[in-house]
């Protein structure tokens, strides 16, 4: 299961005109359902969706020190299929890795059903799954001292299976190495991962 998550001032979803769902601060999160996903990748998700600290301690000056239950934050749910399309050939997009209609429902009901049960229901707002859904935010954008005067989102993804990456001097089976994306700014510096790497050194020049 994949999601992008935006940290948030406030945000909403609308259908034809009419407002379905609100929230103040908190996070605004858009996910996709693989076709290779399971109920454990659905817990997962909400359960790391949870726990990931977005926010500074205001009190200590630390970075990174809270979760969206540590600031009594609200959560906003969106089913977004299209996060899983494929570029790699052509200009159309390929979305062969989405789950059927009828699994990615049911998988994301579990999703949602999860966050709210481990945030609560008042505090976990849905759009409607399959509606063409309008979706308006106000950013909560980076800040501290090495970003005071930038302007930019703070977003990052979470994916239940990250892509395999061929990287050479790897230890393993066959030089593949595996990564949990972690915090990144979309308008400012991208996607991040951390990949935890062992590499050889050749005899030749231990000699």
């Amino acid at each position: 299961m994949k999601a992008v998550l935006q940290r948030v001032k406030s945000a909403s979803v609308s259908v034809d005109d009419k407002l379905i769902s609100a929230i103040g601060k908190g996070i605004l999160v858009f996910a996709a359902v693989d076709k290779d996903d399971t109920v454990k990748d659905a817990e997962k998700a909400a359960a790391k969706l949870l726990t990931i600290r977005l926010w500074d301690d205001e009190e200590s000056g630390g970075r990174w020190k809270k979760n969206v239950k540590d600031v009594d934050g609200d959560i906003l749910c969106v089913s977004q299929f299209t996060l899983l399309a494929s570029t790699k050939k052509g200009n159309k997009p390929d979305f062969h890795k989405s789950a059927p209609a009828e699994k990615a429902k049911e998988l994301y009901k579990t999703f949602f059903r999860k966050v709210q049960e481990l945030h609560g229901e008042e505090k976990v707002k849905d759009g409607i799954f399959q509606a063409m859904m309008d979706v308006s935010l106000v950013n909560d954008g980076p800040v501290g001292v090495n970003f005071e005067s930038l302007d930019g989102a703070v977003t990052l993804e979470i994916d239940t299976m990250p892509p395999e990456m061929d990287t050479p001097g790897v230890s393993g089976s066959g030089g593949v190495a595996t990564g949990e994306h972690q915090f990144g700014f979309g308008d400012l510096t991208g996607n991040m991962q951390k990949i935890s790497k062992t590499f050889e050194i050749p005899a030749e020049l231990l000699e």
